[in-house]
C-alpha cells in the first residue's frame, strides 16, 4: 500500500525525523528549511521500493568539512533501511535562479562508492569546494512548490523561486530522454514517469508517479493498460520480479512518443 507524508507508518516518519536532527546537528545554524517531495510528499510512497526525496536549504555555504561528515551520516543512514536522495542548496543560489541549478551537496546512492572511496583515501576527490550544477532540480523544485511539505524551517513560498515552465520543462525532458533509451532495464519506473512527463505536456498537469499510473489505467488504449497494470502492481507491492515483453514496452514508448511529438514536445 502507498503511503503519503500524513498517513506513513512511524518507522519511515522516524527515519527522517532522525535525518532532520541529524542534519541539524551537522550545520548548525547555517540550517534553513527542510523538505520532503517526491512520492512521500504526494503520495504512493512504497517503503520497500521508494526514495525519500528531501530539499535542504542553507543560509551559507558548506564547508568541505561539513561535506565530509554529511557524507559519513548518509552513508550510515541511506538504505538503512530506506534510500535517501538529498540536495542541500544555498539560498543566495535560489534567489539568484539559474538553470540548471546550483547545489551544495548531494547524496543519493549513486555516490555512496564515491564518497566511500574520499573518506577510505582521505582524498577530494569528490567531497572538495566546489559548487555543482543538477538539471534536475527545476523538477524537484517545482514539485516541492506545487506538492511539497516544510518538515521544519522556513515556509516554501518563503524560499523557493517560482520556476519558469521552460525550465521545468528542460529538467523533465532529459528524465523521459533517458526512459525512451532504458525502458526494458527499469519499465516499472519508465512506463510511470513517461506518462507523468506526458500529462505535464499535453495538460499542464505535476502528478506523483502512482497518479500517473492511474489515470493511465483509464485513459489510455485497452492494449496499454495491461502493461500500465503490471506496472502499478509493481509499484504499490513488495520488490518482485514482473515479466514485460519486449514487444509490449515498444508499443507503449511508441504510442506516448506519438502523443508527445503531437503536443510538440
Amino acid at each position: 500500500m502507498p503511503y503519503s507524508w500524513p498517513d506513513c507508518p512511524n518507522k519511515v516518519k522516524n527515519a527522517v525525523l532522525n535525518l532532520l536532527n541529524g542534519i541539524k546537528k551537522l550545520i548548525k545554524e547555517d540550517f534553513k528549511g527542510f523538505y520532503i517531495h517526491g512520492s512521500l510528499a504526494m503520495g504512493g510512497y512504497n517503503p520497500s521500493r521508494s526514495d525519500i526525496d528531501v530539499l535542504v536549504v542553507t543560509n551559507e555555504s558548506i564547508s568541505v568539512q561539513t561535506k565530509r561528515e554529511l557524507a559519513k551520516f548518509f552513508l550510515n543512514h541511506s538504505a538503512n533501511p530506506y534510500p535517501i536522495e538529498i540536495s542541500f542548496l544555498k539560498e543566495e543560489h535560489l534567489g539568484n535562479w539559474n538553470h540548471p541549478a546550483s547545489y551544495e551537496f548531494h547524496y543519493s546512492e549513486f555516490w555512496r562508492c564515491r564518497y566511500e572511496y574520499d573518506l577510505s583515501k582521505n582524498t577530494n576527490v569528490y567531497l572538495n569546494e566546489r559548487i555543482h550544477c543538477d538539471p534536475d532540480l527545476a523538477a524537484h523544485i517545482m514539485i516541492t512548490i506545487h506538492r511539497g511539505i516544510c518538515i521544519e524551517g522556513s515556509p516554501i513560498v518563503d524560499v523557493f523561486p517560482l520556476i519558469p515552465g521552460k525550465d521545468y520543462l528542460s529538467s523533465i525532458k532529459g528524465d523521459y530522454i533517458e526512459c525512451l533509451k532504458n525502458i526494458e532495464e527499469d519499465p516499472i519506473y519508465c512506463v510511470l514517469n513517461m506518462i507523468r512527463v506526458f500529462l505535464y505536456v499535453k495538460d499542464g498537469m505535476i502528478v506523483s508517479k502512482l497518479e500517473a499510473g492511474e489515470w493511465g489505467l483509464t485513459a489510455l488504449p485497452g492494449e496499454m493498460k495491461g502493461t500500465v497494470q503490471k506496472v502499478m502492481d509493481g509499484y504499490c507491492g513488495e520488490k518482485g520480479s514482473f515479466h514485460f515483453t519486449k514487444k509490449e514496452l515498444a508499443s507503449f514508448s511508441q504510442y506516448i512518443e506519438g502523443r508527445m511529438k503531437f503536443h510538440r514536445f
